[in-house]
């Protein structure tokens, strides 16, 4: 399979970004390893592949992950760690939400 562009043009393409990310959400999510749902609501670069994701969730707002094409971890691995690092810098688990 052929990875999708991320740039194009010299920007970022911040929806395909926002979609791969929001991909990633859900099949954290389906996994069960991250306790609620989350919505990427778009994407912002922060310098040469540097992003940051907002959530408009109270319980974590944001998250931000590096990443480039030439990168020896998958796009998809770095948003994974990303996140749960995230994650586990909650405060503590949401009350009834079990692993």
């Amino acid at each position: 399979m052929v990875a999708e562009a991320i740039v194009l043009d010299m920007k970022p393409d911040s929806e395909n970004i926002r979609l791969r990310v929001q991909t990633t959400l859900d099949d954290l999510n389906r996994e069960h390893l991250i306790p609620f749902k989350l919505t990427a609501h778009g994407v912002t670069a922060d310098g040469p592949g540097n992003y940051l994701v907002p959530f408009y969730d109270s319980r974590i707002h944001s998250f931000e992950f590096s990443w480039t094409d030439g990168d020896k971890l998958s796009f998809k691995d770095v948003v994974r760690s990303a996140v749960l690092k995230r994650v586990e810098r909650m405060t503590g688990p949401p009350k009834g939400w079990r692993a």
